[in-house]
């Protein structure tokens, strides 16, 4: 498996990968009708999945991660280097989104994307990282859980005040 960041091209998201991403996100309904974070679900277009990216990078140390099996886009983790809260103490990076193509779910592309995260934080020196997950989102806290991550408190998220679980793993 490859992992690559997005690059914008003039300040803009490469066409063709957007729509491969779009396509990738509209896999996904039933965690995005968790999330609330497009008014229907079971219709995200490429504009929407745009503005989405955009937001995640307007963020300082902000990267998209592509990752890529046998030249299919398979999933994308979303990292921050700091917490995105300028007046946060904490001294880990985080990961904002990791989501899988759902029609390969449980063929082992959650883990190994979550592990080649975490090697590029360990290779620039990072001690742990961290993540929340939406209570309402249980099969996500399980997977996290299974990754060795534990719950440190519980939060609501920055963007919509959702109730959610703070996690951190060790590396």
């Amino acid at each position: 498996m490859i992992l690559h960041p997005l690059v914008p091209v003039d300040g803009a998201l490469p066409g063709p990968v957007l729509t491969e991403i779009a396509t990738l996100y509209a896999t996904n309904h039933a965690f995005f009708e968790i999330s609330g974070d497009f008014p229907d679900p079971a219709r995200i277009t490429v504009e929407q999945v745009a503005a989405a990216l955009a937001g995640e990078l307007s963020h300082d140390g902000a990267q998209v991660l592509l990752a890529r099996s046998a030249g299919r886009l398979v999933g994308l983790a979303v990292t921050l280097d700091q917490h995105p809260d300028p007046a946060s103490d904490d001294p880990d990076p985080w990961i904002g989104l990791l989501l899988i193509d759902s029609t390969a779910h449980r063929e082992g592309y959650g883990r190994t994307v979550a592990g080649l995260v975490e090697d590029r934080f360990r290779a620039a020196g990072r001690a742990g990282v961290r993540l929340a997950v939406l209570d309402a989102n249980a099969n996500g806290l399980a997977f996290w859980q299974a990754q060795g991550y534990t719950v440190l408190r519980q939060s609501k998220d920055r963007e919509l005040g959702r109730p959610c679980s703070v996690l951190r793993k060790s590396l």
